[in-house]
């Protein structure tokens, strides 16, 4: 079997990138983002992207660094109120914006790597997010139906994988991450360690490895801190 391991992120998304791709990304905020491999898409030059992910990230950090360099034409986000850039785009029409809840958001993921097409949910109803979509009435009361979420490539920060591509994500890092790999055509994940096969309990592997298709080591990563609070000297 050929190794998913690669030697680095311009590697590992060899052959991969082209203008106009959907992008399923994982992180929230600054935690969980895949660094590594958001910084070769940026390098690549590719643009007209469109992303699917909860955020982001802030200015000149996660997502932030393609939408300074104009790489992105549509975020498909829950969440953007930390990122300056990203709200200004948007207000001056630079960015498409299509507005998702955050419990949504995943269920479109998570919906589109089970091969479900659409899902009706309470979520939005009599909102903006309703606007243009099906509304349908079950037991007297309205849902709205939303899309499952199918993407050309998936990008995913783990702790931990094997050689064959099995992952476990760390605490509240594995966010995003887990139903954003499922729901790519092809999955590559970044990782802070790759182990040999057989370290994982079974029961313990949070992302199968047939999800994987790809995969770096992008360790060392610096502790970004999103919202640094100091005490005032005394």
């Amino acid at each position: 079997m050929a190794s998913k391991l690669y030697p680095d992120a311009a590697a590992a998304l060899d052959g991969l990138l082209r203008d106009g791709l959907l992008i399923a990304c994982g992180g929230f905020g600054l935690c969980g983002v895949p660094e590594r491999l958001l910084d070769a898409v940026r390098d690549s030059g590719v643009k007209d992207l469109t992303f699917a992910s909860n955020n982001a990230g802030i200015d000149n950090e996660g997502i932030g660094k393609l939408l300074r360099t104009r790489q992105v034409k549509k975020m498909i986000a829950s969440y953007v109120g930390e990122n300056k850039e990203f709200e200004r785009q948007y207000l001056s029409g630079e960015l498409e914006v299509e507005f998702c809840p955050q419990g949504t958001l995943a269920e479109r993921m998570r919906s589109g790597g089970a091969g479900i097409p659409g899902f009706y949910t309470k979520t939005g109803v009599g909102t903006l997010v309703a606007e243009g979509k099906e509304v349908k009435a079950f037991d007297g009361q309205d849902y709205i139906l939303e899309q499952g979420i199918f993407a050309d490539l998936a990008l995913v920060k783990a702790w931990k994988a094997d050689e064959t591509g099995n992952v476990v994500f760390r605490k509240t890092a594995r966010n995003f991450n887990a139903p954003a790999a499922t729901c790519g055509k092809v999955c590559v994940v970044e990782v802070e360690e790759i182990v040999p096969v057989g370290s994982f309990d079974p029961d313990c592997i949070h992302l199968p490895g047939v999800y994987v298709q790809r995969l770096i080591v992008g360790s060392p990563y610096d502790k970004k801190i999103e919202f640094r609070t100091v005490r005032e000297a005394v």
